[in-house]
């Protein structure tokens, strides 16, 4: 599944981020615990390189604890890194963030060299919710779509410490359909560079295959174990739509209006506590997207050189 969304206004984000991280000591990543691998900005990863980085896997509480713990092991072993979980109702954040920032930047400290923090993720990861949970009050829109946040924000943590806001980024090309369709059904991507009905088919299908359990505690009223267990994920889509009255004229299941149920039922949590990456899993994606855009680039520079030996040299009399 290619999702693909980089409207402009993203463009003028990436350089001001370029130009603001000149100044910035920490930079915080914020990312979804649901899929930590898949809402890590290579981009970002580019422009902050051999900044202090600290990984925030934020909505922890909509994702599995033990796949989040494996997660923190992993960004926690690399150089330079820290990483902490929070959620909507973590107290103390903002002494968390200050705390682990401080211990990435201990040179940084008192009113003459103030802590600077810059605080990045993909759209609609949960920046400005949190944002107004750090200073107590609403310094910024929030709202369960991408792309809210539009302008920089400057907010006093401590003292000493200032936190910059910046709107949600993501990057010109998705490499890994895996992580697209995972992207588009947390709400990173707009809604007009994907198919709701296939994204919330895709969903579907890698729960059958994962947590079968689970869509049988949410759907049991409407379809029984053998059909959550062996029904193509489509039978199932119309199942439930049907069952929620997500219907065209003449009785016909509205494919769209299903996969919204769907989809929403995920966001909110309603499936459970899900992860839907594991850090190994989303490795292997990588590698095998990485190997398919090389190997595309190849025959790309092949067709090339064919076009170009066949064009005939000036220089022949």
């Amino acid at each position: 599944m290619d999702i693909q969304w980089f409207p402009g206004h993203m463009h003028a984000t990436r350089r001001a981020l370029r130009e603001r991280l000149q100044t910035i000591d920490v930079v915080i990543e914020l990312l979804d615990a649901r899929l930590p691998g898949s809402s890590a900005n290579p981009l970002l990863a580019e422009l902050t390189a051999g900044k202090p980085v600290l990984k925030v896997l934020n909505k922890e509480d909509l994702a599995e604890p033990e796949l989040t713990a494996r997660w923190l092991a992993r960004y926690r072993a690399q150089d330079g890194t820290g990483a902490l979980a929070l959620h909507a109702h973590t107290p103390g954040p903002a002494q968390l963030l200050v705390r682990a920032c401080r211990s990435l930047a201990p040179h940084r400290r008192g009113m003459a060299k103030p802590l600077r923090v810059l605080i990045a993720g993909i759209p609609n990861v949960g920046k400005s919710t949190l944002l107004n949970t750090l200073i107590g009050r609403k310094v910024a829109k929030a709202a369960d779509e991408p792309g809210v946040t539009r302008h920089e924000q400057r907010v006093a943590l401590a003292d000493d410490v200032y936190l910059f806001d910046t709107p949600g980024l993501l990057w010109p090309k998705i490499l890994s359909p895996e992580s697209g369709w995972r992207l588009a059904a947390s709400g990173a991507v707009g809604r007009n560079a994907w198919d709701e009905e296939e994204v919330a088919l895709a969903l579907l299908a890698w729960m059958q295959q994962t947590h079968p359990e689970r869509l049988q505690q949410r759907y049991r009223a409407w379809v029984s174990e053998l059909q959550v267990r062996e029904w193509p994920a489509r039978a199932l889509l119309e199942a439930i739509g049907r069952r929620r009255g997500a219907l065209r004229p003449g009785g016909v299941v509205d494919g769209h209006k299903a996969a919204e149920v769907v989809l929403a039922d995920f966001r909110a949590g309603a499936l459970g506590r899900l992860t839907l990456e594991t850090p190994e899993a989303f490795e292997a994606w990588m590698a095998q997207a990485r190997q398919a855009q090389a190997e595309r680039q190849a025959q790309r520079a092949r067709r090339r050189a064919a076009r170009s030996a066949l064009e005939p040299r000036s220089d022949v009399a």
